[in-house]
């Protein structure tokens, strides 16, 4: 019996759960990535050596496979040519015409103000440009309008460091562009929703531990987070207006926020997507007791949304490797904690600097009963 295909787009280890979990419910998978000896190359049914940005000479192979579904979970690239692949295909999807919103920042933020979101104040600027700074008070945020990762990101704290700071976003950039933004106060937060047809579904919000000033590299994320239930009500709103202003009405979003001291909800972000650093894939699943990772999928499918609980959710806590403290810490739970360990990465050697988050060493990943545990080994 011939089995229903499913196109899968990207091959890294954030795309693998995908795969896995198409292929665990009886799917054939189709996956397209640039050959790199990324695990999804192996675990893959069928292997397409082909970037994912190339999505005319996807949309070629996928008329001779003709899946039921197109589907992606952690790469802002991957949206576009999973949309167009859908439109095209006549599969479940979001509208292409506003991709391009959805992974470029200025345009985000331009679609933001339209629909009245709140969002930090913030110019654009390209290559070789003089940036018109009488509208921005310092300090400010520089980054690439069209990277994620962490990738070419700046704090800025005097005007005269400015200029460096948009070279490199730039050099980051696909477009060679930055966004200078105002540099909200407060604490780092991400929301996880699921839409379908439209209808959003919010299911945790994430905290977000980073490196701080110049960078903000991650550190480790925890789910659920330390925000009262009138925060979160007031978080929904704002993302929830954020959502139907990208026109993002099916599958995945991550979406990145700051609470500043008044209390206000600053959108950062919306990504078409899952979280990245396992934060959809796994950390969901153990906090929420939703399979995210099915639920995805069941929307690339077109399959009605069942929100029912997997698992008994508990603390789900992510811990990066940037040092050796890091990794005694690691050995140290290996040896007297061993039962709070849900996965641990390869972890590779300690002696190349950390630029941004693809140059981690590794990680580890924690499923607790209650954050007193987490505290009592010095992670939060």
């Amino acid at each position: 019996m011939n089995k229903e295909k499913i196109v899968i787009i990207g091959a890294n280890s954030f795309q693998n759960p995908l795969i896995l979990k198409a292929k665990e419910k009886g799917y054939e998978t189709h996956v397209f990535a640039w050959e790199s000896g990324d695990i999804g190359e192996k675990t893959a049914d069928y292997f397409y050596p082909i970037s994912i940005t190339e999505k005319e000479k996807i949309l070629e192979e996928c008329k001779k496979i003709k899946p039921v579904a197109v589907a992606s979970i952690a790469s802002d690239l991957a949206v576009i040519t999973v949309n167009y692949l859908a439109k095209e295909l006549g599969l479940v999807g979001n509208d292409p015409k506003y991709s391009t919103i959805c992974t470029n920042k200025y345009e985000m933020r331009k679609a933001f103000e339209k629909h009245g979101v709140n969002v930090p104040k913030f110019i654009e600027v390209s290559k070789g440009q003089k940036p018109d700074l009488s509208t921005i008070t310092f300090p400010v945020i520089v980054k690439p309008t069209d990277r994620s990762g962490s990738r070419g990101v700046t704090k800025v704290e005097r005007k005269e460091d400015i200029e460096k700071a948009i070279n490199n976003a730039i050099e980051y950039s696909f477009e060679s562009k930055a966004i200078i933004e105002e540099f909200i106060e407060g604490n780092e937060y991400s929301c996880e929703c699921i839409s379908y047809n439209g209808k959003n579904h919010f299911l945790t919000i994430t905290k977000k531990y980073t490196t701080g000033s110049p960078n903000f590299i991650e550190t480790a994320h925890m789910q659920p987070s330390d925000l009262t239930d009138e925060e979160i009500e007031i978080v929904k709103k704002e993302i929830f207006k954020g959502l139907e202003a990208l026109k993002i009405k099916n599958g995945p979003s991550h979406s990145e926020f700051k609470i500043d001291k008044n209390k206000n909800v600053k959108i950062i972000e919306i990504g078409a997507r899952m979280g990245g650093d396992c934060i959809g894939s796994d950390l969901v699943k153990i906090s929420t007791g939703y399979d995210f990772v099915d639920l995805t999928l069941d929307v690339a499918l077109g399959k009605e949304l069942k929100l029912e609980k997997v698992s008994v959710p508990q603390i789900a806590f992510i811990k990066f490797i940037f040092s050796k403290k890091d990794l005694d810490k690691l050995n140290y739970i290996k040896e007297n904690h061993s039962d709070l360990i849900y996965r641990i990465s390869e972890i590779s050697d300690l002696e190349h600097d950390i630029v941004d988050s693809s140059t981690r060493f590794g990680y580890y990943i924690l499923k607790v009963k209650d954050k007193k545990q987490l505290k009592e080994l010095e992670l939060i």
